[in-house]
């Protein structure tokens, strides 16, 4: 099997020679450039299976760099890398359909990791599932990962927006009732960050959160399941939101 390709674009030439080595080390074809222009001359050649792109560089910041990318290769998967844990140039790269953002100082085996996971075709819909009970969170991410489902899981609404900060989540799968935030606020936090999320809710409080239900269906969630969950129905609900999300393309 090929060794997938890399592209790093970032000004600090230090973190390039860093990069190139560790994943040159691991068998992988890497090149760098320095910013922006130098990136987009150097897809014009040739096609790489990732890219790591700076967000903050001189002459063209990476949001830009990012949306001259697509033109040049729409099939293009894109990280954006950034030193600042809040920034809205990253949240832009994320509307923009960037695959997701890693903070400085980088992790390699994260790294590592998402280079294979793009190569080996991970693509099924990126999917956060928000729950204060681990067991729920755990039995949803083991039956959407066998579909092929990316998912992650948080257990409280401020774990939530952190980790949507960082990627597009396409589909959030929240409880109503959270800790400190409930699943209502976690889902229009969210909503800033990333306008093309859909939020199916979920709830064993049926009368209880009656009011905070409906208050979400009108901003836009896409239903409400009630515990206990029919897996089989949230499966089709989310085939569902995705061939919704394919003809809106």
């Amino acid at each position: 099997m090929q060794k997938p390709s890399v592209l790093i674009v970032d000004d600090d030439v230090s973190l390039c020679k860093t990069m190139s080595l560790v994943l040159r080390r691991k068998g992988y074809h890497v090149a760098t450039a320095k910013d922006g222009p130098e990136a987009l001359e150097i897809l014009r050649e040739s096609a790489f299976d990732i890219v790591f792109l700076d967000i903050r560089m001189p002459v063209m910041d990476g949001v830009e760099a990012y949306r001259r990318i697509k033109q040049i290769r729409p099939e293009a998967v894109v990280m954006m890398m950034t030193a600042y844990t809040v920034e809205d140039l990253a949240q832009d790269a994320l509307r923009e359909g960037a695959y997701g953002i890693m903070y400085k100082p980088l992790d390699m085996d994260r790294v590592v990791n998402v280079i294979q996971e793009v190569k080996e075709g991970k693509k099924g819909a990126l999917i956060l599932v928000v729950d204060d009970d681990s067991g729920t969170c755990d039995t949803l991410k083991k039956v959407l990962t066998r579909k092929g489902y990316r998912v992650g899981t948080a257990h409280d609404g401020e774990a939530a927006v952190a980790m949507a900060r960082e990627r597009a989540y396409e589909i959030i799968i929240v409880d109503m009732k959270l800790p400190t935030m409930n699943g209502l606020q976690t889902y229009l936090a969210i909503k800033e960050i990333n306008p093309e999320a859909v939020a199916v809710m979920m709830t064993a409080y049926r009368q209880e959160v009656k009011e905070l239900v409906e208050e979400a269906i009108k901003n836009s969630a896409y239903t409400c399941l009630y515990k206990p969950l029919d897996m089989e129905l949230l499966l089709k609900l989310i085939e569902e939101i995705q061939e919704k999300k394919k003809r809106a393309r």
